[in-house]
C-alpha cells in the first residue's frame, strides 16, 4: 500500500511539480495551500507524513507545526528556503521530525522521506524489550513511555531516539552514532537534530528538564540515558 504524503505550499507550480515527481516515487498526495486546510486535512484523513512549508499566508509552519503537535504524532517534515540557524531550531523545537531546504531536489526529498518513514515504523526484532530507568518504563514493542501510570505524549520519532538510548544501556551515544541510528544520515546530517531533540526529551521526560537525572549529557561526546 502506497504511503500518504500531505504537501503543504502556496505556490501551485511547487506543488505540482512535487507532486508529480513524488507520485512517480510511488507516494498518494494530497495538497493544501494555507495553514487551515492543512489542518483541516489532517483531521479529515491523517496521512503517514506531512511536508510543510515555513511561509504561509495565513499562518507560518512553526504555528502550524505546533498545531499539528498539540493532538498528533504524524512526522513533519519543515520546508525551509533558509538555512539560517534560528529558523532550523524553531522548526525543530515546534515539533518537526526532520527539514529540509530549498530548492527541493526530488529524489533526495524522496529518500529523506523513506528514512523518515523507517524510523517511524515499529522495531519488530525488539517486541519484548521492556527498559525501566528510575520512574520510567519503555516498552520498545508498544512503543510507549509510562511513568506512574500515565503514557507519555512522545512523537515516534522522540521515542525512536529514546529506545535507541535505552538500548544502549546507560553507555554513551555520540550525536553521529544518533543521527545514523535515528535519522538515518551518518555522518552527513545536522547534529542539531539531535541536540533539539534530546531537548524536547527532557521536557516530557525529566522532572526538572533544567538539571536532568536520566537523559544526561557526555560532555564533547553524545548523550546517555542513566537511572
Amino acid at each position: 500500500m502506497a504511503h500518504s504524503l500531505l504537501l503543504v505550499d502556496d505556490e501551485p507550480r511547487i506543488r505540482r511539480v512535487l507532486r508529480l515527481a513524488l507520485e512517480d516515487e510511488g507516494y498518494q498526495i494530497s495538497e493544501a495551500a494555507n495553514g487551515f486546510d492543512a489542518l483541516a486535512a489532517l483531521r479529515r484523513e491523517p496521512p503517514d507524513v506531512v511536508l510543510l512549508d515555513l511561509m504561509l499566508p495565513d499562518r507560518d509552519g512553526f504555528t502550524v507545526c505546533r498545531e499539528i503537535r498539540r493532538n498528533s504524532d504524524v512526522p513533519v517534515i519543515m520546508v525551509t528556503a533558509r538555512t539560517d540557524s534560528h529558523d532550523v531550531v524553531a522548526g525543530l523545537e515546534a515539533g518537526a521530525d526532520d527539514y529540509v531546504t530549498k530548492p527541493l531536489v526530488a529524489k533526495e526529498l524522496s529518500a529523506r522521506i523513506r528514512a523518515l518513514l523507517r524510523r517511524v515504523e515499529p522495531a519488530s526484532t525488539r517486541t519484548s524489550d521492556l527498559y525501566v530507568v528510575g520512574d520510567l518504563e519503555i516498552d520498545v514493542g508498544a512503543a510507549e513511555v509510562v511513568r506512574d501510570g500515565e503514557v507519555l505524549p512522545l512523537t515516534r520519532t522522540e521515542f525512536k531516539l529514546l529506545a535507541e538510548l535505552a538500548c544502549a544501556e546507560g553507555k554513551v551515544c555520540s550525536r553521529e552514532q544518533l543521527l545514523s541510528q535515528v535519522w538515518g544520515y551518518g555522518y552527513f546530517g545536522d547534529s542539531r537534530i539531535v541536540d533539539v531533540h534530546i531537548r524536547r526529551l527532557r521536557l516530557k521526560i525529566e522532572h526538572d528538564p533544567a538539571t536532568p537525572k536520566h537523559l544526561v549529557t557526555a560532555r564533547g561526546l553524545g548523550y546517555r540515558l542513566v537511572n
